[in-house]
């Protein structure tokens, strides 16, 4: 498998690095972890276990697009035959069997740029946070228009789309994607086993970060490649968010509170999408947690998308959020 190699990227990730770094599918390949300014001394702990390590410029934004990219070239710089490489990041468990099962894909399908397979929620029943990570995991196989950022990347699809872009807030692996597919390639999703994955969110602040950052990200794909991409979820998310409240409240007088019947939209919605994730066969339980959040989130999302807006009116962009901040990694550990 040394045609294969391995970047891990992290921040302040604890003792979900240790778990990572020392997980037997990641024994024996070309690897490279990548920190971006860790306070908790994951570096030396990636060092101690062998691991070859990039330390990130705390002096430019950091990304988890930035992260992978610099690992990326980092590790064909040192190991400049392969012809693929292994994302992974540092709340992730790869599982055995995962690079042989993908390395095999891209053998057999020399027009797929990037295999992902089955992620799992490592603790779900932790709290309502994880149970919704676990359900946003369970996506069907075959060829799909994304994957997430824990895949394998054929090197020369990769050079070819010249990587992720940097400068994403969010959303950095299906812009990606769409990029790959406009240039013919295809991104393929396997039914096997990739990685467990440990969300750690016990707190609704951190589900609401998380949220606010989609938003963000949202927006700026919508701002690269126009409306075609990701525009249908903003133009939902303005109508759940602003519009609709805001005309049911707004005409509440003229028309004497028929209006306020707007709201009744509401819970069609819920169920509307609680019953879709019923036919993709999610438990009850899990298809009316999933659709309460999903119209929640449209709140943060809202307000994500505000917050890029508004950072292009002072003659910016939003700056790009760091993979985890030392409050989410105490709250992991």
């Amino acid at each position: 498998m040394s045609r294969a190699g391995l970047v891990v990227i992290g921040r302040n990730e604890g003792e979900q690095l240790r778990r990572c770094l020392e997980a037997p599918a990641l024994a024996e390949l070309p690897r490279l972890y990548v920190d971006s300014a860790s306070s908790d001394g994951s570096p030396a702990l990636a060092r101690s276990l062998g691991w070859d390590v990039l330390d990130l410029d705390a002096s430019r934004p950091m990304s988890a697009a930035r992260a992978r990219n610099e690992g990326f070239d980092r590790l064909l710089a040192l190991q400049p035959g392969l012809e693929a490489v292994q994302f992974v990041d540092g709340d992730c468990v790869l599982a055995p069997g995962w690079i042989e099962r993908a390395v095999r894909e891209l053998d057999s399908r020399p027009d797929v740029a990037m295999v992902a397979g089955r992620l799992r929620e490592r603790d779900p029943e932790a709290s309502v946070y994880n149970r919704l990570c676990a359900i946003e995991w369970d996506v069907p196989a075959g060829d799909a228009e994304e994957c997430g950022g824990l895949a394998l990347a054929r090197v020369s699809a990769f050079r070819q789309a010249e990587g992720f872009r940097a400068g994403l807030i969010a959303g950095e692996e299906p812009e990606l994607c769409l990029r790959l597919r406009r240039a013919g390639w295809k991104i393929s999703r396997v039914d096997a086993e990739m990685a467990s994955h440990d969300a750690a969110m016990t707190r609704f602040s951190q589900w609401w970060a998380r949220t606010l950052r989609s938003g963000r990200g949202y927006a700026q794909a919508t701002a690269l490649h126009g409306l075609g991409f990701c525009g249908r979820m903003n133009l939902s998310i303005v109508f759940w968010a602003l519009a609709l409240p805001l005309a049911a409240a707004g005409a509440a007088w003229p028309t004497r509170g028929w209006s306020l019947l707007l709201f009744a939209a509401y819970p069609l919605l819920f169920v509307k999408i609680a019953l879709g994730r019923r036919k993709r066969g999610s438990r009850a339980g899990d298809a009316w947690l999933y659709a309460f959040f999903c119209i929640l989130a449209k709140l943060p999302q809202l307000l994500g998308q505000i917050s890029f807006l508004a950072g292009r009116g002072r003659g910016g962009a939003a700056a790009p959020v760091p993979n985890s901040d030392p409050a989410t990694a105490a709250g992991k550990r």
